[in-house]
């Protein structure tokens, strides 16, 4: 018997957060047909230098790539530092989250180097968990298993994971996806012989989640709700 089909709503603050964070296993979910939306909070990229003239085309690129894997995408419109818990930024994502009705939900760690991550996490916790009580209206579906991810040694902190995943299968398209944005914010063509910083980063740390849990390459999450689960 078929698995039902279940929405995934995967929530970052930068265009690569969940690209990086999480590709494989939104890659094996869109293979599976399930519905996968990324939510990426910054929208507005004319205050970072590597794409501040570039930012339509960034989020055009996103949309693009995202899309030939049958992922979605969605950008709200804050631009980095400029975004912080509050009212507004809750009821923004919380919208979101009633437009999806995510069955599973996935968010940043909340102790993280960048400012971005940090704000974006909280967001997203309060967003995944209350979305029906910031908009006053009890029919909104939220998810029922929601995960934390992180984002790499360079920027997370104290990330401690209870889940692991076996990635393995779906991890070239996850380097090539990966590395195909890197390439973009470059400004260079992108060569799958390069070795990016990111994508190299990412397959390191992928490994050694695949050595701890015995596979080639898994990504770790946090489950915030401890049970026996499967996730898709």
């Amino acid at each position: 018997m078929p698995t039902p089909r279940k929405t995934l709503l995967a929530i970052g603050a930068h265009y690569d957060d969940c690209v990086f964070g999480l590709p494989g296993l939104l890659l094996q979910a869109a293979q599976k047909e399930h519905r996968v939306v990324i939510l990426s909070l910054i929208g507005d990229y004319t205050n970072w230098p590597p794409t501040k003239d570039r930012g339509s085309e960034l989020k055009e690129l996103c949309h693009t790539l995202a899309h030939y894997h049958g992922i979605e995408t969605q950008f709200l419109n804050y631009a980095s530092g400029k975004f912080s818990l509050n009212e507004e930024t809750k009821l923004a994502v919380a919208k979101v989250v009633a437009e999806v009705q995510p069955d599973i939900g996935f968010m940043l760690w909340p102790n993280d180097r960048h400012p971005d991550h940090e704000a974006a996490s909280a967001i997203s916790k309060a967003a995944l968990k209350l979305a029906g009580r910031i908009l006053n209206d009890d029919k909104v579906k939220v998810p029922g298993q929601i995960y934390l991810y992180d984002n790499g040694p360079g920027h997370t902190i104290g990330f401690e994971p209870n889940t692991s995943v076996d990635v393995s299968d779906t991890w070239q398209p996850a380097m090539e996806w990966l590395g195909q944005l890197m390439a973009f914010v470059r400004n260079k063509p992108y060569d799958e012989n390069f070795a990016d910083p990111a994508v190299a980063a990412k397959t390191t740390l992928a490994r050694y989640r695949g050595a701890a849990c015995g596979t080639k390459y898994a990504e770790a999450l946090w489950a915030m709700h401890a049970r026996p689960t499967q996730i898709f």
